[in-house]
């Protein structure tokens, strides 16, 4: 039985909630894999869970996975689930890291209308419908959430003229929900992403009240023929003009 289109937060967070847990499953049973290997079976474990589960929640909707083939029909369609089943494979395949997750959005004539981040390592699913108050900011320097293994030099050129402290940490999602959770004050990415990096997590900051562009300043758009889409600002209201003008100011 297919659930009512009101229902597409639940169906959002029901499915990255359920991957969550397949994948925690799959590093806890598979434990004679590492490396490659593990990714390789989470990455695959997830995709087709997710697109199961979507076919009959869903059947009329096309889906965008970064672990799935393009198919050029989602271009007409109105609506389109963007999904990442694993962001931070990486962290994934390195036991017991928990900065990994699963992206989930819903993508509707233009706009995210649904989004969930699944942070299974943590049990905590973020939703875009149920937004939290930010947590108080502490005194001193904005902090900005970088990659742990390679901060690029735009960050690092970022943040010494923002006199900001990088936070490292692993994935897209994790870092975007941690802006929410107040670990850090802004998620700043000029390296290089895809729609299903940003499309969940963007939908969740939205939720919360926040307002994600590109680094330019320009909206961020989905469901494009070239799904590439390299960067993103995500902020809190009390940094988002400081970190806009140094982005400015480094263009």
């Amino acid at each position: 039985m297919t659930d009512s289109p009101a229902d597409d937060h639940e169906v959002a967070a029901a499915v990255a909630a359920e991957a969550g847990r397949a994948l925690v499953a799959v590093r806890a049973e598979r434990t004679d894999l590492d490396g490659a290997d593990l990714k390789d079976l989470g990455d695959r474990t997830s995709h087709e869970l997710i697109v199961r589960l979507l076919a009959e929640r869903r059947p009329d909707d096309a889906v965008l996975s970064e672990e799935g083939a393009d198919d050029p029909r989602r271009l007409a369609a109105h609506r389109v689930w963007i999904v990442d089943p694993l962001d931070g494979t990486r962290e994934f395949s390195e036991r017991p890291r928990d900065d990994w997750a699963v992206h989930v959005a819903l993508w509707e004539d233009g706009s995210l209308v649904a989004g969930a981040v699944g942070l299974p390592a943590r049990d905590v699913v973020h939703r875009m419908d149920r937004p939290a108050d930010l947590p108080p900011r502490p005194d001193g320097p904005v902090r900005l959430a970088v990659s742990r293994s390679r901060p690029p030099a735009f960050v690092v050129e970022l943040a010494e003229r923002l006199g900001a402290e990088l936070v490292p940490m692993g994935s897209a999602g994790v870092k975007a929900m941690a802006v929410l959770d107040g670990t850090v004050d802004a998620y700043v990415h000029a390296g290089g992403q895809y729609e299903w990096d940003s499309a969940a997590p963007v939908a969740v900051a939205i939720g919360h009240g926040l307002a994600p562009t590109r680094v330019d300043g320009s909206p961020l758009e989905y469901n494009r023929e070239n799904p590439w889409l390299p960067d993103l600002v995500v902020a809190r209201p009390e940094v988002l003009a400081e970190v806009r003008a140094a982005l400015d100011a480094l263009a």
